[in-house]
């Protein structure tokens, strides 16, 4: 809860604005046109390429672009159209990607012409809603302003409602957020994340945030085969690979931390191979001598793994 606000800027690309059509060129009259124009389809295999697993994710997002697109084309047709409602909830355990889908979905509305920006802006209660009176309002409208043209990422949602101290400001800080989803949709997207069954009481409580919200989707845990995968995906991304047996250790580190507490999907296996890394530094550090080679340096072996207290305690 006491994660600071965070601001994810649009790519460079997203932020540049789109250099105008030619004078003589038609509006885009087919999906293929309007995919080329935006360059969607490039945050969508982004998505594929960079998430593992999250089937149904994507699959939701592929239809939320669908209906964009089909939204763009109608206007291009002269047609009566209404912007559609876009505020959305992710509902899901840590660690299953609801943050890093939320910056593609930014870029989508940006690349579609639904938000000005297309960044996203990251926080918590802690960043709305103040310790005393009067203290709230400017806090929640800083916030807002800072995410006007792009996507609002609010994590933990249901912190914001707590019912059970009537000197809290929360629900002014929900007050400010629905009016602004009402009246200021062309221009912002709220994104409400958490815990699937906390979420489903926040709504319950909050009708009028239920009533905003037009996309829920759920983020499945990932099952211990994506994890290796992840795992793969975020060595290479730091010039590490697995010695010989490290895959066993790992896959084994795994089935037994998915039983444990507190497990946080991506983000726990993130946390395991930093500690193997630390490891990895202590075991060649030790031997002060050595000539290390590449080979050494980017091998985490299965010992620095092995040495985990998890499989101690099993």
């Amino acid at each position: 809860m006491n994660r600071p606000l965070q601001l994810f800027p649009a790519p460079a690309a997203a932020k540049a604005a789109p250099e105008p059509p030619p004078a003589a060129r038609p509006p885009a009259r087919s999906v293929a046109a309007v995919l080329a124009d935006s360059q969607v389809e490039e945050v969508l295999a982004e998505l594929d390429r960079d998430l593992v697993g999250l089937a149904p994710v994507k699959a939701r997002i592929r239809d939320i672009a669908a209906l964009l697109v089909m939204d763009r084309l109608r206007a291009n047709l002269g047609l009566a159209t209404q912007p559609p409602s876009l505020h959305m909830s992710f509902t899901g355990n840590p660690g299953t990607g609801k943050t890093t889908v939320a910056m593609r979905m930014a870029q989508i509305l940006h690349r579609l012409g639904y938000v000005r920006k297309g960044h996203l802006v990251a926080v918590t209660r802690d960043d709305l809603v103040g310790q005393y009176i009067g203290h709230t309002a400017p806090k929640t409208k800083e916030v807002l302003k800072k995410a006007m043209g792009g996507v609002l990422f609010i994590d933990e949602a249901y912190y914001l409602y707590r019912p059970e101290n009537e000197r809290d400001y929360g629900q002014e800080a929900i007050e400010i957020l629905l009016q602004v989803m009402e009246n200021q949709r062309d221009d912002l997207v709220v994104i409400l994340a958490g815990y699937a069954d906390r979420m489903e009481t926040f709504f319950r409580s909050n009708p009028g945030m239920s009533s905003r919200i037009a996309h829920h989707l759920d983020f499945p845990d990932y099952q211990p085969e994506e994890l290796m995968a992840i795992a793969g995906k975020m060595l290479a991304a730091q010039n590490y690979h697995l010695g010989e047996g490290g895959e066993e250790a790992l896959a084994r580190y795994i089935g037994l931390r998915i039983q444990q507490p507190h497990f946080a999907n991506a983000r726990s296996v993130r946390n395991a191979l930093d500690r193997a890394r630390l490891r990895q530094a202590s075991r060649l550090f030790a031997d002060r001598e050595r000539e290390l080679t590449a080979e050494d340096l980017t091998t985490i072996a299965a010992e620095d793994i092995l040495a985990s207290r998890l499989f101690a305690a099993a």
